[in-house]
């Protein structure tokens, strides 16, 4: 994720959502509509102005821009940006999700879609155009998500972590866990290692369970080393979170790992997070492999 520091006045708060076409736009939508923000989607760019030309509203507002808006243009839409920023009125940011060509090909032909720029032909010519006529766009991208290797479970972790407001008492916590055999996960703050524990995985009773069920919790839990070790764990997290708070830190990202990604660290995110939340803060809990394993589908794996 990369961001610019392009605003710096405190008035309505406006994202431009936009991208090309299967690069996450609508996933993001969704995402910013789920934690409140008024959204627009595929506004034309010529009521844009009307629309925030009233009484500023009491909460964000997300406006989502792409080529198939009626009246979009290149040209407009870097005019509609720049008149935005100019007026004192909002506080505008442009969110871009990003895509390879590569990427947005092969979406396009697991989905079977039509691209809207190459209704009749191969979508790639279509992707081709699009990613030419967004380029100046980017360019101004105050936010640029690429989401060529990410899920729609990672894209709302990447936007989360932007729009996690700054300050101690408003820090985001996320907990995670994973497998090291398909790696450490991105934007991870803090990884802890859970594979010195012993393994529910070879109890024949608890393979096929995972770590939120009692039973492998508990069997993990009655590891010697594992008491000290959590004990340690949360003390060090409950420290961190505060200081990170202290320096305009907005979100905490902890990942416990182990051989599968099924039981023992499961089990310590989910035990970290309860602990964390009844001290009162915000925490969410991230189970990559488990998680991938409830998808099924291609379509269910889609960025839209």
């Amino acid at each position: 994720m990369k961001m610019t520091d392009n605003n710096t006045n405190t008035g309505q708060k406006v994202v431009l959502v936009t991208g090309p076409s299967g690069a996450g736009r609508t996933t993001a939508i969704r995402v910013l509509e789920d934690i409140g923000y008024e959204v627009i989607d595929n506004l034309p760019l010529s009521l844009i102005g009307r629309v925030l030309g009233g009484p500023a509203l009491d909460h964000p507002l997300a406006l989502g821009v792409d080529v198939r808006n009626r009246d979009f243009s290149t040209e407009m839409m870097l005019q509609v940006i720049e008149d935005l920023r100019e007026d004192d009125r909002h506080d505008v940011e442009v969110l871009y999700l990003d895509c390879s060509r590569d990427v947005l090909i092969r979406r396009y032909s697991e989905t079977r879609r039509r691209h809207p720029l190459a209704p009749a032909e191969t979508p790639d010519h279509g992707i081709t155009r699009e990613i030419e006529l967004l380029a100046p766009i980017r360019g101004r991208a105050d936010v640029l998500i690429d989401t060529s290797e990410l899920s729609p479970h990672d894209l709302k972790e990447e936007l989360m972590q932007w729009l996690s407001q700054s300050g101690a008492e408003n820090l985001a916590v996320s907990v995670h866990s994973f497998s090291y055999k398909r790696g450490v996960p991105r934007g991870l703050d803090m990884v802890l290692d859970a594979r010195f524990l012993r393994n529910p995985h070879w109890e024949a009773t608890l393979r096929s369970l995972d770590g939120r069920d009692d039973a492998v919790a508990d069997y993990v839990a009655k590891d010697p080393r594992f008491d000290e070790f959590f004990i340690r764990v949360a003390e060090l997290v409950e420290f961190l979170i505060p200081a990170y708070g202290d320096e305009g830190k907005s979100h905490l990202a902890i990942g416990f790992g182990c051989t599968g990604g099924q039981h023992r660290s499961v089990a310590l995110t989910e035990r970290l997070a309860k602990t964390l939340a009844h001290k009162g803060w915000q925490v969410s809990i991230r189970h990559r492999e488990l998680e991938r394993r409830a998808e099924t589908g291609p379509a269910s794996k889609q960025l839209g």
